[in-house]
């Protein structure tokens, strides 16, 4: 991209593999510009009587030739491309005058306005290469060119690939972080960006899905009709057919996929029918809700461990798996997920088995959301506290003195 300016430069890639280039200057300039002309299987030919350490190691690397001399009439002969960055003002005029006469295009690091090419800044993610000038101002065209790769990197600027065959499907399982759009890690939003089909949780950052193109099919997981199948089953289903049919598929997941996400059921399901998965680890809530609410789950002196639960299964259920005499012995911070509808069972089996009844609670409900609210209670109290405020899922449960510990505002 260039500015519109009196002498706008046109903006071109040169293919310079097996071509010669000279490079005129072992200093900073050239080291700087070196590695790209080498990439590009340019045969360049370094004049200096000295180099840098860096460019004196691609010389005895083998990867430029280097006359360790001053430039001389004649030196340009034969070249597609020059850069001229010597510090000496007369030989840097005397090459330019040459590169001008030979119809060589030519750099000149100390005079952009007598060069006849300027060196774009550029930039390079997922096979795309970014070029930017912006005339005069240097500063600026890194700049732009930073943005521009960085979108690109995190999934912020939308470039799709355009498939001219068929290729074979892929499922990533992205988890989606505790909600806040902005917490999904890169390579997520990445991913995301680069989707056909996204098949997404109620828990999944729904703001994200409002970014991705029109073409872009979204499937509620909820809403998969599953019929004689389980639901997890009918999921399962639907990450196969769309991969066997081509789609580049994202299961958005909230958290973590492998904490308490059903996670590794869908790799396995995958896995079973030859189908590429790639797993993308998310923020997990159990830390970073209690985080964005004020509340440290660890803290010197305070508790040197914490332990994550679900709550989903009542205590005195017998298809529960906590053993909860023993979580309640624990010193330390406990963190309680999909227990709101079971925390008045799970506060007194806690009090029963050697927890106080003074033990201090939160609850955050919607965690890193515009919609985060944080209620406090204690084990005796909490069971009533949540049915009062109308705590309503998703919301995580912190029980332990760590509660007390940080500032309590939240949000």
């Amino acid at each position: 991209m260039a500015e519109h300016n009196e002498s706008a430069a046109y903006p071109v890639g040169l293919r310079l593999a097996g071509r010669r280039v000279v490079v005129l200057g072992g200093g900073q300039v050239a080291q700087r510009r070196l590695p790209a002309l080498i990439a590009a299987g340019a045969d360049v030919l370094l004049i200096s009587p000295s180099a840098t350490p860096s460019v004196e190691a691609m010389a005895d690397a083998g990867e430029v030739r280097w006359e360790r001399r001053r430039y001389t009439d004649g030196d340009l002969d034969g070249a597609w491309y020059a850069l001229i960055s010597t510090d000496d003002p007369d030989a840097n005029r005397a090459a330019s005058a040459e590169a001008e006469a030979r119809r060589v295009w030519a750099v000149r690091s100390d005079d952009a306005e007598a060069a006849t090419a300027w060196t774009p800044a550029t930039g390079r993610s997922e096979g795309v290469t970014v070029a930017v000038l912006t005339g005069r101002d240097p500063r600026r065209s890194a700049a732009v060119r930073d943005a521009i790769v960085e979108g690109l990197r995190d999934g912020s600027l939308t470039a799709p690939h355009f498939r001219t065959h068929p290729a074979a499907g892929h499922v990533a399982l992205v988890g989606g972080g505790p909600g806040d759009p902005d917490l999904i890690t890169v390579r997520g939003r990445r991913l995301l960006a680069r989707a056909d089909v996204v098949i997404a949780d109620r828990l999944g950052p729904r703001d994200l899905l409002d970014e991705l193109p029109p073409h872009v099919e979204v499937i509620d997981a909820a809403k998969i009709p599953y019929g004689r199948f389980m639901a997890q089953e009918a999921i399962n289903n639907a990450l196969i057919e769309h991969a066997r049919a081509g789609k580049s598929v994202v299961r958005l997941k909230g958290g973590d996929p492998f904490v308490f996400g059903r996670g590794m059921e869908e790799v396995q399901a995958l896995a079973e029918h030859g189908i590429p998965c790639t797993v993308v680890p998310g923020i997990s809530s159990t830390i970073s809700v209690p985080g964005a609410a004020g509340i440290p789950v660890t803290h010197r002196g305070v508790a040197h461990e914490f332990t994550v639960v679900s709550g989903h299964v009542a205590p005195d259920d017998p298809r529960s798996l906590v053993d909860w005499e023993a979580v309640a012995r624990l010193r330390g911070t406990l963190v309680l997920l999909m227990s709101v509808e079971n925390i008045g069972a799970i506060a007194g089996t806690l009090v029963r088995h050697g927890r106080p009844d003074t033990t201090p609670v939160a609850v955050v409900q919607e965690g890193t959301t515009a919609a985060q609210r944080r209620v406090d209670a204690t084990l005796a109290t909490v069971g009533e506290r949540v049915k009062a405020e109308g705590i309503r899922p998703p919301a995580v449960i912190v029980v332990g003195d760590v509660v007390t510990v940080g500032t309590g505002t939240g949000r």
